[in-house]
């Protein structure tokens, strides 16, 4: 009986840890994002956590978005964002790697053979 409590002791902290050390990327950051034909875009991204929840807004040359379906583990980030061009939704899927103030993205286009990679930096304003 002890033992099966102080298994469920071990993984309870080992979760609460997990979500503690999760990187904390609340906040502005600034990337230039490859768009069509290659032209850099300035984008920015407004992110909130919560726990290992990520919402927040991507705002480019279009306007702003919402994130959807965002999730942090440890260093690592994803979330999609959806925008309506010419009547399609175009479905936009970011992966991340956190490393202090900079996440290595990689955005992949559903539906498309379109991927870029760029890099974001934490706003200090």
């Amino acid at each position: 009986m002890k033992f099966h409590s102080l298994l469920r002791l071990f993984a309870a902290l080992a979760l609460f840890t997990a979500v503690a050390v999760a990187a904390d990327i609340s906040g502005k950051w600034t990337a230039e994002v490859p768009g069509r034909q290659g032209a850099m875009q300035t984008t920015t991204f407004n992110f909130k956590v919560d726990g290992d929840k990520l919402t927040g807004t991507m705002a480019g040359p279009r306007g702003d978005a919402p994130i959807t379906d965002g999730k942090v583990s440890g260093d690592d980030i994803s979330f999609t964002v959806s925008r309506e061009m010419n009547g399609n939704t175009i479905k936009m899927n970011f992966t991340g790697k956190v490393s202090g103030g900079e996440i290595k993205f990689k955005r992949v286009v559903e539906g498309r053979d379109q991927t870029a990679e760029f890099t974001a930096k934490k706003s200090s304003t």
